[in-house]
C-alpha cells in the first residue's frame, strides 16, 4: 500500500487494539494535536484524509481533537491513560521547534507516572537541503541534533524516522512499550517535516487489526514463600498501596488480604481509593501528607509490605517514616525496578496476581493491631476541618469538603500542585478507585483542567471535578476552550487565594518569610510584592472563554453553586476565595526541603536549626 509516512502513522494507530482479561479496547483513541509548519502538511493531512476515509466507511474512527496548548495536550493523554489503568491513550502531534518542545513538560510527567502517551513531534528536514529552517536550532558540534533531542531523558522510548522504511519496525517498538506495564511512559516518535510527505509501499500486513494482550505477570513461587515468611514473622505489618494496585484492577483481591490478615493498609497519592475510607483496614495516606494514624503505624512497623508503590519522598517522608530498627520490606511490584526498592524481599509480579499468591501462603495467620479507634478519632477530627466555620473568607479544607460532600461516589476529583494535593491526601473520602486523580509525581502546576478533560473523554459516564487554584489556573486554563469545543462537561473549581498558598508556607517553614509568593503589586518602598492585591478576575476570565460561572463567598454558597454545576450540562466554573493561612491538621511527618545553612535572618536561621533536628531521624534502609 503506497502510502506517505504520516498517513502510515494513521492508519496504523487506528488499527492498535489491547487485551487484558478478554476485554479489548483501541490503544490509541485518536489524536490531540495543532497544527504549524512541520506537521500540518504531513500528519494533518493525514488526519483530514482519514477522517474523509471515515466518513464513507473506508477506515476506522481515528477522532482528531483540537487542543489549545501542546503541553496540555499531553496532559490530556496522560489523564485518559490513568483512567484507563494504562490500557489506552492518545497520541498527540505538534509543529516543529516550540511546538514539539512545549511538550516536554507533559512527557516527562507521564514518564515519571508511569503513564503511557504517544508523542509525534515534528523535526527538521532529513535532506538538510534547506537547513537552517524556521525554529531550527543548529548544534555546531553535531548535524544530526535536534531540539527534539531533549525528549530522550524524559521518554521511555525514543526514535527519529530518517527514512520511510524505519517506521514498521519504530511503530511496534512504540506499541511494545506502550503496552508493558513495566517499561511504559512516554513514547516519542519524531518525524521530520520531508519525511512525513515521503511516499512509500509499505505491506498491507502493517495495518491489519492488532491485538496487544496486556499481561499478568504471576510472581515465582519462591519469591512469594520468601516474602510471606517474613510477614509471617511480623509483629506490626504494615501494607502500603500504591497506583500499581488501581492500575492491576487489585482492589478486590487487596479486600480479601486485608480482611483476612488485619493487616492495616495505608495508601499513597496515587493508591488512594484502593480501599475506600470507610473499609475497617483503611487508615488513610502514609507519609508526608499522610494521616497521623499512617504516620504512627508506619513509625512502628516492623514490616512494610509495598504494593504498587515507587516509594516517592512524600510516601517516605524523605525516609523518616519507618523507624522500626529492624524492620523489612516486602514489595511487589510489576516492575523490577520498584521492587527492589528498600533493599525489599521482591515479588516481581501484577499486584492482583502477587497479592492473590501471598494470601494462599499466609496459612492463616492474622494480626490484631487495634488501630480502629484511632481511625474513629481522626474521622472526627476531617469533620471539624470540612465544616470549620473559618472566617471572614473559606478555609481550604472547607472547600475540600463540600467537593467531597457533593462528589457521588463514581465522580472523581483531579489535582496536581499546590497546597491542595496534600489536604486531598490528609482529608479526602475515596469511595472508588478511580474518584481520586491527584498527578503527584511530578506534581505539575497546569495539569488539573487538561487531565479533567482527557479523565472525562475516558469515561464520560462520571463527572469531573478539577479542583485548581489560582497558581495553576493562570498557568494552563486554556482547555478550557477544547472542553466547550468537543461538548465535553467539566465541573472547575476554581480556588482563588491571591497567590501560592503552598510554597508560601514552605517559604514559611524555611525561613524566607513567604517571600515572592503573593500576586500583589510591587511596593516601590520595599521593593518586595507586599502592595495591595492586584485587580485580577479569574471568574471573569473563565466566563470569556466560554464557561459558565457560578460566583460563591461563603461554604453554603459553594455547596449550592456545586450543586447548580452538577445539574448543568454546560462546562461550569465555581469560583470561591480562600483564606491562604488557614490551619489544617497536622500529618506527625516531615519533608526534607533544605534550609539556607547560613544566613543573616533570623527566621532562616531558626527554620535551619529545626530541619537539622528533623534531619537526624533520616535513614537509608541499606
Amino acid at each position: 500500500m503506497r502510502l506517505t509516512v504520516a498517513q502510515a502513522v494513521v492508519r496504523f494507530l487506528a488499527n492498535q487494539w489491547t487485551e487484558r482479561d478478554g476485554v479489548e479496547q483501541r490503544t490509541i483513541a485518536g489524536c490531540l494535536g495543532i497544527f504549524g509548519h512541520g506537521n500540518v502538511a504531513g500528519v494533518g493531512q493525514a488526519l483530514l484524509q482519514a477522517q474523509r476515509e471515515r466518513q464513507v466507511g473506508t477506515a476506522p474512527d481515528f477522532p482528531y481533537v483540537l487542543a489549545r496548548n501542546e503541553q496540555a495536550m499531553v496532559h490530556t493523554a496522560a489523564g485518559f491513560a490513568r483512567m484507563r489503568n494504562r490500557l489506552a491513550t492518545y497520541a498527540c502531534t505538534a509543529s516543529i521547534g516550540p511546538g514539539s518542545t512545549n511538550m516536554l513538560t507533559g512527557a516527562a510527567l507521564a514518564t515519571v507516572n508511569r503513564l503511557p502517551v504517544l508523542l509525534l513531534p515534528s523535526d527538521v528536514f532529513a535532506t538538510r537541503v534547506a537547513t537552517p529552517v524556521l525554529q531550527e536550532l543548529e548544534h555546531p558540534g553535531a548535524g544530526d541534533v535536534s531540539v527534539n533531542d531533549a525528549f530522550r531523558p524524559v521518554s521511555a522510548f525514543f526514535d527519529r524516522i530518517w527514512r520511510p522504511e524505519q517506521l514498521p519496525a519504530a511503530l511496534l517498538a512504540a506499541m511494545r512499550v506502550l503496552t508493558d506495564p513495566a517499561q511504559t511512559g512516554t513514547v516519542t516518535l519524531c518525524l521530520p517535516q520531508d519525511v512525513q510527505a515521503e511516499a512509500y509501499e509499505y505491506p498491507d500486513e502493517l495495518f491489519a487489526k492488532r491485538v496487544w494482550h496486556v499481561s499478568r505477570p504471576v510472581p515465582e513461587p519462591a519469591f512469594v514463600e520468601r516474602a510471606a515468611e517474613v510477614i509471617r514473622t511480623a509483629r506490626r505489618p504494615l501494607l502500603i498501596a500504591g497506583g500499581g494496585v488501581i492500575y492491576s484492577e487489585a482492589s478486590e483481591a487487596l479486600d480479601r488480604f486485608a480482611r483476612a490478615t488485619g493487616i492495616p493498609v495505608a495508601d499513597t497519592q496515587a493508591g488512594k481509593g484502593a480501599l475506600s475510607w470507610d473499609h475497617p483496614n483503611s487508615v488513610g495516606g502514609v507519609g508526608s501528607t499522610g494521616t497521623p494514624v499512617a504516620n504512627r503505624l508506619a513509625r512502628d512497623a516492623d514490616v512494610i509490605i509495598g504494593v504498587g508503590t515507587r516509594y516517592s519522598d512524600f510516601t517516605t517522608a524523605s525516609r523518616t517514616a519507618f523507624q522500626h530498627p529492624d524492620v523489612r520490606f516486602v514489595n511487589l511490584n510489576v516492575a523490577a525496578f520498584d521492587a527492589a526498592k528498600q533493599s525489599a524481599y521482591p515479588i516481581v509480579a501484577d499486584a492482583r496476581a502477587g497479592l492473590e499468591a501471598l494470601l494462599a501462603a499466609q496459612l492463616g495467620r492474622r494480626f490484631d493491631l487495634g488501630y480502629q479507634g484511632e481511625v474513629a478519632a481522626w474521622q472526627q477530627t476531617v469533620d471539624r476541618a470540612y465544616h470549620l466555620g473559618h472566617g471572614p473568607l473559606p478555609a481550604q479544607s472547607e472547600v475540600i469538603g463540600a467537593v467531597n460532600e457533593a462528589c457521588g461516589a463514581r465522580d472523581v476529583v483531579v489535582q496536581a500542585a499546590g497546597s491542595m494535593p496534600g489536604d486531598l491526601q490528609l482529608l479526602w473520602r475515596s469511595r472508588d478507585p478511580k474518584q481520586y486523580h491527584v498527578e503527584y509525581g511530578y506534581s505539575c502546576m497546569g495539569f488539573e483542567i487538561a487531565g479533567a478533560l482527557g479523565i472525562k473523554l475516558a469515561d464520560e459516564s462520571r463527572e469531573v471535578y478539577a479542583l485548581v487554584g489560582d497558581g495553576s489556573y493562570l498557568m494552563m486554563a486554556q482547555e478550557i476552550v477544547t472542553a466547550i469545543a468537543e461538548g465535553v462537561k467539566l465541573i472547575v473549581v476554581l480556588v482563588q487565594n491571591h497567590g501560592f498558598a503552598s510554597i508560601g508556607a514552605l517559604s514559611e517553614q524555611s525561613g524566607s518569610q513567604r517571600f515572592g509568593t503573593a500576586y500583589r503589586y510591587r511596593n516601590p518602598e520595599t521593593g518586595d510584592y507586599d502592595g495591595a492585591r492586584l485587580p485580577v478576575d479569574l471568574a471573569a476570565n473563565a466566563e470569556s472563554l466560554g464557561a459558565q460561572v457560578i460566583r460563591c463567598r461563603t461554604v453554603a454558597d459553594l455547596a449550592d453553586g456545586l450543586k447548580r454545576a452538577r445539574e448543568s450540562d454546560r462546562l461550569t466554573v465555581v469560583h470561591i476565595e480562600t483564606d491562604p493561612l488557614s490551619p489544617v491538621p497536622s500529618s506527625e511527618s516531615w519533608w526534607d526541603v533544605p534550609v539556607a545553612a547560613v544566613s543573616t535572618l533570623d527566621s532562616t536561621r531558626a527554620a535551619r536549626e529545626s530541619y537539622d533536628a528533623a534531619k537526624r531521624a533520616q535513614r537509608q534502609h541499606l
